[in-house]
């Protein structure tokens, strides 16, 4: 698969070495060609650098991981992104005091409604960028969950795989629309990590537990809270 990486930081570096380990072929993209290009030389792994336009042309899949900023700022023209695969791993920024508020349109939403011709899926925001070193026998031992949400299933399907291919366990969550719970399952996991001092390893597994057999509690029933 050929990924793009469009902003070359802590999560678009990261996530690019992993799939460069794993045979795709990637580039990473950088508001210079410079930066680009030396990140693509200090990881090796045959990966290319060089600008943001570089990097939405060249991949068949991308990673925006530019938080809140319109593709507009970021591209010399939104058109190279028509048709591509276009995976947002942001969130909002984190309140003072963790005064988050409930989130009315994702972050994933917009980039959508600014690249209408383009395939968005939410993945990648529900973790730090330190669960990434643990790729890929950690995180499959400890079944570690990448939460996808997008409207176009063939995207989706193709991203869930990218996540399995480096160790994460997918687990699809319908339409785009449901960005908006993955991304307060992002603020959550934040205030774990910062706020409760859990730190930057603490993630999230779901997990299905075989049905009970003795329904020793009577089973659900109908009820009202009268």
């Amino acid at each position: 698969m050929k990924i793009g990486i469009l902003g070359s930081g802590n999560m678009g570096r990261s996530l690019g070495i992993l799939w460069a380990e794993q045979e795709h072929e990637v580039f990473f993209g950088s508001r210079t060609v410079e930066k680009g290009k030396a990140i693509a030389e200090s990881v090796g792994h045959n990966t290319q650098g060089g600008t943001n336009d570089r990097a939405a042309v060249f991949g068949d899949v991308l990673l925006y991981t530019i938080r809140g900023v319109n593709p507009t700022e970021v591209l010399t023209s939104v058109d190279m992104l028509n048709g591509k695969i276009i995976i947002d791993c942001n969130n909002y920024d984190i309140p003072e005091n963790f005064d988050f508020l409930p989130i009315e349109i994702s972050l994933a939403e917009k980039l959508a409604s600014e690249v209408p011709q383009a395939r968005v899926v939410k993945a990648f925001n529900t973790m730090g960028q330190e669960i990434f070193e643990l790729s890929p026998q950690p995180l499959k031992e400890y079944n570690v969950s990448v939460f996808v949400a997008g409207d176009d299933g063939e995207a989706k399907k193709t991203v869930m795989n990218l996540a399995q291919d480096i160790g994460f366990a997918p687990v699809d969550c319908g339409e785009l629309r449901f960005a908006r719970l993955l991304e307060g399952l992002g603020d959550f996991i934040r205030y774990l990590m910062i706020g409760q001092n859990l730190g930057a390893y603490a993630t999230i597994s779901v997990a299905t537990l075989p049905e009970a057999q003795n329904q020793r509690l009577g089973g659900r029933q109908s009820s009202s809270l009268y």
